[in-house]
């Protein structure tokens, strides 16, 4: 990470961090602050809303207005900072489990919402913090403490899933295309609604070693050798793409944004014509 970025963005006294080494969770960190800094956020107009897990210990590093709140609601909170201060960037880390786990209810209603929020999700397939648990994102067959034959469950499509519910912007990168990355966090806080930015990760420390994946370098390589981007990713054929992760933006429209209709629903209420 770039000094003058640390210097801007950190709080370095509680550097350094407490994430395992070779963790993909710190290269997301970092590419969130970027995003920020490039465009030219005032830090004053910046909220960071993280809830419980590996992803949500980057509040506490981050210089800016940030919250660290209860397992599963980060988006709760995240609404009430941003209904109560519309003109804030608020803008939620969370992980897989955190995010479409005990908080999937928040998640979906938010998208139906449309609400302005910025949720990247920070997503590593695997209950990291707590000892190595599936998730509803482990990839069918891979292995977790509570699944030590194999997990036998369907994973979870993120930005699907998003989409679905009525987000109006989603997306997914990950930790080894860093450029990629930081521009679809740029893309997902300019959207006017609600976005949802999937950020591969990499735990090595339990989902890579549970299922043999190798270190972190070797997890990195993977990344590097069969995230495709989704342009090119159209030019290929279904067996080209089999065991891939495509990367990039998965969708985008314009809905009415929920606090700008709350606006109207106030003057209406304030005798306004």
């Amino acid at each position: 990470m770039p000094s003058q970025l640390v210097e801007n963005t950190m709080r370095t006294k509680r550097l350094p961090h407490i994430w395992c080494p070779g963790c993909g969770h710190g290269i997301l960190m970092r590419d969130v602050c970027q995003a920020i800094e490039n465009l030219g956020l005032p830090r004053e107009e910046v909220s960071i809303v993280s809830g419980i897990g590996c992803s949500s210990r980057a509040a506490g590093y981050m210089n800016y207005n940030t919250l660290h709140t209860t397992h599963g609601r980060a988006i709760a909170f995240a609404t009430g900072i941003k209904m109560a201060k519309p003109n804030m960037h608020v803008i939620v880390i969370t992980g897989d489990g955190d995010a479409t786990a005990i908080g999937g209810n928040h998640l979906i209603h938010a998208a139906r919402r449309n609400i302005d929020l910025t949720v990247v999700v920070f997503n590593n397939s695997i209950y990291g913090m707590t000892g190595g648990q599936y998730s509803p994102t482990t990839p069918t067959g891979e292995k977790g403490t509570t699944a030590p034959y194999g997990n036998i469950d369907g994973d979870f499509d993120i930005p699907r899933l998003s989409e679905a519910a009525g987000a109006t912007f989603t997306a997914r990168g990950d930790c080894w295309h860093v450029q990629q990355m930081i521009k679809l966090i740029e893309d997902g806080i300019k959207n006017p609604g609600f976005s949802v930015i999937e950020g591969v990760s990499i735990c090595p420390t339990y989902y890579g070693r549970k299922n043999k994946k190798g270190g972190a370098v070797q997890m990195m390589q993977w990344q590097q050798d069969n995230c495709v981007d989704i342009k090119k990713a159209a030019k290929m054929t279904p067996e080209e793409l089999e065991g891939k992760i495509i990367t990039g933006v998965m969708s985008q429209c314009k809905r009415p944004e929920y606090t700008a209709e709350y606006d109207k629903i106030i003057h209406k209420a304030g005798g306004d014509k």
